[in-house]
């Protein structure tokens, strides 16, 4: 690490005309490009995902997307001469779109039933793309709602909802990321003291972030990357890129302090802090990773993409920052402290306030204080016994927004299951199963949860058959999945015995619950996966067992802790609407398996730094209760500024508009916050005093055998190593002779 750092500093313009060109270049490549996301939550071999397919193939390209216009008027009836007059031309208009395959309309001899409501004032027409939602350009969404509109006046509304719809109303903007990085930046300032300083670690992050964004968006041309992927990417990496960032310039303050010159200073910095900072991001990584074990290509896409993000943001910590430090010089310092440092010489600088005050006060009182924090996390883990996932729906949307009118519209005129109707499919082969199958409505509309009932389509060659099943509750409720639930295993089972009738439930609802049932089979494979590759990164760069061990069971209570808030948030709605986040509903099937990778990976972060420097601690003096109050006291500072720039960077993201998002920005806040206050400041420090010295115990044939990931300055292992050489009577669960507090810190 010294010798990159080396390197970079003394070529200092070179590095970050490299970095800027990075920028420009990859930018550059991904606005020519354009973007190519893809929302695909199908799973090979799903019920779902065979209806899809037997529709595309009997019905000619009517397995797209499926979106619904909607008009009502506030007198009169729909069916009046005046209102058809403008519906019927835009509807003839809309089936001649690029991209359309068909439009059902209410009027004429071919109309289906059902389509207007009962006091006559609500009618909807769905139009059939030829391709789903994710392989729609947004140009012939956009040119479905100018179209439809345009037969609106000012007694009749016309609105549109579905997934082609709503990609024109993509959150556009970068609100959420200019609120949390100015905040980092306030908070910085009052760290630091110095401009210059504060702002070397937004500029690092805003450097790298910049390129993983347009590296996702060309990462979408090659593999499935969900359209929340760059978002999702933003969030993690100015998080982590500020914070790890804020810890090297931290410890190149100290350096300065401590007499160093600047290149000196920044040198050291990266070959101690960075090593850290490298370490922590690789955990991250594997954590994010682990979600290549699900082989599911809709989360490979967002694993591969955050990771890309981790990736930069800890190379541009290591290299861009120490050529931005020896740019800027002494003016890391804030004046008064390089008016001190020529007045006075370098000083060292001791843990004071109230950081040494708490340290000595967790140390009296681990018991009591551990206490407190298992009861603390156990609370708020409480409400994840509820977790519900499924899909929430365009309910959930600004009340401004045309998908969240259309929706409303149809609810009130024809209930709430019309927004998420289920699509039975089926394949048939002989006269015997085309009995069975006229027997079917009858037998489905006599079944608990279901409103209505379509008549059977068939195709041109009579092998195929659609029917539509409008749930009496809405997409996002557990009734309905109830509901896919009893018509696969008992109203279709029933209904085809003895025949040949292949039927298939499909639809959005059955397509998010059949994912929902392959994540939740894969989770504890995955949890276990990442877990274990956790605790062996911890293990080879600590030689501990316990390390490890209290660093997992730590994770996945700041995991069920943060899961907990947001099923309290987002699945009981508590403030959901004060927060401007729309009602409640379930938690997206696939939020889970990313929030587990990304709260896993940030939770090791802060065990990494705090345990870093005890274990530097621990070497240097064999002394585990001066280990962890020296620790403590001299890192808990600024894990705590690092902690309060991370939380406010993801709250920022609840101002996205985008719920998914915001799931993840109150998510990873409240875990962080829960991991830094309570977690990594309390309960970690406790038990590592009731532990003592078997915090750091490990079997020495495990010690011969395990290869060696260093972390720690190379003086604490030689002190070590010297310590073994000349043994001496030292306790490890007291402290022995007088306490040495060392200048150095992570």
């Amino acid at each position: 690490m010294a010798a990159i750092a080396r390197w970079f500093i003394r070529h200092r313009l070179v590095a970050v005309l490299l970095w800027v060109l990075a920028l420009v270049g990859i930018g550059g490549a991904a606005a020519f490009a354009g973007s190519a996301y893809s929302n695909d939550y199908e799973v090979p071999g799903t019920e779902s995902g065979r209806a899809t397919a037997l529709l595309d193939r009997g019905f000619q390209g009517l397995g797209g997307d499926v979106d619904t216009i909607v008009w009502h008027t506030g007198h009169g009836s729909v069916r009046a001469d005046a209102v058809q007059e403008r519906v019927r031309p835009m509807l003839a208009e809309v089936a001649a779109l690029p991209g359309v395959a068909a439009v059902t309309s209410p009027y004429g001899t071919g109309a289906a039933p059902g389509q207007v409501s009962e006091d006559g004032r609500t009618a909807y027409a769905t139009v059939t793309f030829r391709e789903q939602a994710d392989d729609i350009p947004v140009e012939q969404a956009r040119a479905l709602v100018d179209t439809a509109k345009a037969a609106g006046t000012e007694g009749l509304r016309v609105e549109l909802g579905g997934s082609a719809v709503a990609l024109t109303e993509a959150p556009g903007g970068h609100i959420a990321e200019a609120v949390g990085v100015a905040v980092a930046a306030v908070v910085l300032f009052l760290a630091f003291g110095s401009l210059a300083a504060s702002l070397l670690p937004i500029a690092t992050a805003l450097v790298s972030v910049g390129i993983a964004y347009s590296g996702i968006v060309l990462l979408g041309h090659v593999m499935t990357v969900a359209d929340f992927a760059p978002m999702l990417g933003m969030l993690i990496g100015l998080g982590v890129g500020i914070d790890y960032a804020l810890f090297i310039v931290t410890r190149h303050r100290k350096g300065l302090k401590r007499g160093l010159g600047v290149a000196e200073a920044a040198e050291t910095a990266v070959a101690t802090t960075g090593r850290a900072v490298v370490f922590a991001g690789a955990t991250v990584c594997i954590a994010l990773l682990g979600m290549l074990i699900l082989r599911l290509s809709f989360l490979n896409g967002v694993a591969i993409a955050a990771s890309l993000t981790v990736v930069l943001t800890v190379a541009a910590s290591v290299t861009l920052l120490p050529a931005l430090l020896s740019l800027i010089g002494m003016r890391a310092l804030s004046r008064r402290e390089r008016r001190a440092l020529a007045e006075h010489g370098p000083r060292p600088e001791l843990p004071t306030g109230f950081a040494a005050r708490w340290s000595a006060f967790v140390e009296r009182h681990p018991k009591l204080l551990g206490a407190v924090a298992v009861v603390v996390m156990a609370v708020l883990a409480l409400p994840t016994l509820s977790l519900h996932l499924g899909t929430s729906d365009q309910g959930n949307n600004p009340a401004t927004a045309t998908t969240r009118q259309a929706y409303d519209l149809l609810a009130e005129g024809f209930g709430p299951g019309v927004n998420g109707p289920l699509t039975l499919v089926a394949s048939l082969d002989g006269a015997d199963d085309r009995v069975a199958l006229d027997r079917l409505p009858e037998a489905l509309a006599a079944t608990k949860g279901v409103a209505s009932v379509s008549p059977v389509t068939y195709n041109g060659s009579g092998d195929t058959a659609v029917l539509t099943v409008v749930p009496d509750s809405s997409p996002q409720s557990k009734a309905t999945s109830e509901l896919v639930d009893r018509l696969r295993q008992d109203v279709v089972p029933a209904a085809k015995t003895g025949t040949s009738l292949d039927v298939h439930v499909g639809g959005v609802t059955a397509s998010y619950d059949d994912f929902a049932e392959i994540i939740v089979g894969k989770l504890p494979l995955f949890v276990g996966a990442v877990v274990a590759l956790g605790c062996l990164l911890l293990l080879l760069a600590f030689r501990s067992i316990g390390i490890p061990l209290k660093a997992a069971a730590m994770n996945v209570a700041a995991v069920a802790a943060a899961f907990g808030i947001v099923v309290a948030i987002f699945q009981w709605g508590w403030g959901g609407e004060l927060l401007g986040l729309g009602s409640s509903g379930p938690i997206e099937p696939f939020l889970p398996v990313i929030m587990v990778s990304v709260l896993f990976g940030l939770s090791m972060d802060y065990q990494v730094f705090l345990v870093s420097r005890m274990y530097e601690e621990w070497l240097e003096t064999g002394d585990n209760r001066r280990a962890v109050r020296v620790g403590l006291a001299e890192t808990s500072r600024v894990i705590n500024s690092a902690a309060v720039i991370m939380i406010s960077v993801f709250l920022a993201f609840v101002l996205s508009g985008d719920r998914v998002i915001a799931m993840f920005g109150i998510a990873l806040a409240a875990a962080v916050a829960l991991d830094a206050f309570v977690l990594r400041t309390l309960l970690v420090p406790a038990l590592m005093h009731l532990l003592g010295g078997a915090n750091w115990w490990l079997p020495r044939s495990l010690d011969r055998i395990l290869p060696r990931i260093s972390i720690e300055p190379p003086e604490s292992r030689a002190a070590a190593e010297t310590r073994a050489a000349v043994p001496a009577q030292r306790g490890t669960g007291s402290d022995s002779g007088t306490v040495r507090i060392t200048e150095d810190t992570v």
